[in-house]
């Protein structure tokens, strides 16, 4: 052992090495004072630090609320040149969605749909005035050019939160939305939403463990076709897409590794109106026919209330599950209304056709938090990617020309023109419902005319585009590997 005695020699070395004076760190953290030169220990103690405003001869701060579709996009296109870029998110990742519901059954890999801010934007992990928090915005004070920050933490026996300030040039607001539940009595308790990489662990880890449970010795049948009934709430893209999923997990996986309880497991999709309702009329047809044919049972009604193993339909049927899961579409979040900002019907930020939020200096709003003012003209945008992440690359493109106009500093954008508004044209919309059978809808309203394909070549074409449009090439070899050993060996039935 004459090797860890050498050991702890050079740590006792090291240790004594070490200055011991306590306003070194202090003073290592002055840059994130708002008041300038060096302060008293027990001053810089008592007081909340913050990120202090940008002096002249640093580069403006874009501070950008969000990780999402719109908040990454916007990220990945700014210039790091002309902007010092700031982001906070209670997440350090973006989640690849159209992706998500193949996570929950073992088809892919979470970390397949994951991609790290720092690989989005490197600026934010090499820059020197480019940061990225692991935090909650709590407060947006335009007439300081401030936001209000608290830390994550991980549960009650973790730190205290740390608040703190951050002072902005531009703040760029891109929240996304949160699950609409519509007032609906249990549905926050009982139900799983799939919005996050952690509702996809909790949904695989929930769906498992019923698995395993129905197979102990004396559970009853009535008891196994609870425990196995998958009901799913929400018939648009994400509510099938899972429905489709499933029925897959259960006819290829299911049917070979828990041949007990093979005859128990069901799944229920229930909507309040019709499936798919942004698609052409023959592709509805075509997703119902799949889905039923999958052994997925439709239900047209209204949820009226959650409870902890059923819940009540508006008719008064009552309908046991074992795993609920909710997907009836998106709306703003508390903190999002609660700002004193103008708002777009639906209770988004209003924004003008410069995603600009008017009333206001220097501050923009974009993807699903965000809708146009009535006074526009023009409609309130859905909730989707595809129209987050063209908001994203847009307000990037407007804010470097802004900067190379001389704009960047807070206060400084009013005399400079803007350039074009922003025109939001829909690329199309696709779904899989499982077995290799997919929908392609590439008109560009529901009243307009244009492409629409079904089966197998629209699921390739599916899979090929998301496989192009997953952000890096790291996770596009993530996607690909996952796929090709779900078709050879099966999904991962692993509850880890």
């Amino acid at each position: 052992m004459a090797w860890f005695g050498r050991f702890v020699q050079l740590a006792n070395v090291k240790n004594s090495a070490r200055p011991t004076n306590p306003n070194h760190f202090l003073t290592s953290l002055s840059h994130f004072s708002s008041t300038a030169g060096p302060a008293p220990a027990a001053a810089v103690r008592s007081r909340q630090p913050n990120l202090a405003p940008t002096r002249p001869d640093e580069k403006p701060r874009v501070v950008v609320l969000g990780s999402g579709w719109a908040a990454c996009r916007l990220m990945k296109g700014l210039d790091t040149k002309a902007y010092d870029v700031v982001c906070v998110s209670p997440r350090n990742h973006m989640v690849f969605t159209p992706l998500l519901a193949s996570t929950c059954v073992g088809t892919l890999e979470f970390r397949s749909v994951a991609e790290p801010i720092a690989r989005i934007q490197p600026a934010i992990s090499t820059a020197p005035g480019s940061y990225f928090f692991l935090a909650n915005c709590t407060g947006v004070d335009p007439d300081d050019h401030s936001v209000q920050c608290e830390t994550v933490t991980d549960g009650i026996s973790s730190l205290e939160p740390w608040k703190f300030k951050i002072t902005y040039d531009k703040l760029v607001v891109a929240l996304g939305a949160e699950a609409s539940t519509f007032g609906i009595h249990g549905v926050n308790e009982n139900a799983i939403f799939l919005r996050e990489v952690h509702h996809a662990q909790e949904i695989r880890r929930k769906l498992l463990l019923n698995l395993m449970l129905s197979d102990v010795p004396g559970i009853s049948e009535e008891e196994k076709r609870r425990l196995l009934h998958c009901v799913v709430v929400g018939g648009g893209p994400t509510g099938v897409e899972f429905s489709g999923e499933l029925s897959d997990f259960i006819m290829k996986d299911v049917h070979q590794r828990y041949a007990h309880v093979k005859d128990f497991i069901h799944v229920t999709l229930i909507e309040a109106n019709e499936i798919l309702s942004s698609f052409d009329d023959r592709l509805r047809r075509y997703a119902t026919k799949q889905l039923t044919k999958s052994g997925v049972r439709l239900v047209q009604g209204v949820v009226k209330d959650v409870k902890s193993q059923k819940i009540i339909l508006n008719d008064g049927t009552e309908v046991p599950y074992g795993l609920l899961v909710w997907s009836t579409g998106v709306g703003p979040s508390p903190f999002v209304r609660s700002l004193q900002l103008p708002k777009s019907p639906g209770g988004r930020i209003g924004v003008d056709e410069w995603l600009r939020v008017p009333s206001v200096r220097d501050i923009f709003a974009i993807g699903d938090c965000s809708g146009f003012l009535e006074s526009t003209g023009k409609p309130v945008l859905p909730a989707l990617a595809q129209v987050a992440e063209r908001q994203g690359k847009y307000l990037a493109e407007l804010l470097n020309s802004v900067a190379k106009a001389g704009g960047g500093r807070a206060n400084s954008i009013k005399e400079i023109a803007l350039g074009d508004p922003f025109v939001y044209r829909h690329l199309g919309s696709m779904a899989t419902v499982g077995r290799y059978k997919a929908l392609v809808d590439l008109r560009q309203s529901k009243e307009a005319k244009g492409l629409s394909l079904a089966g197998f070549t629209s699921w390739f074409i599916w899979r090929s585009a998301y496989l192009t449009r997953v952000v890096s090439w790291r996770n596009r070899f993530y996607v690909a590997i996952n796929w090709f050993t779900t078709f050879v060996f099966g999904r991962d039935i692993s509850r880890i």
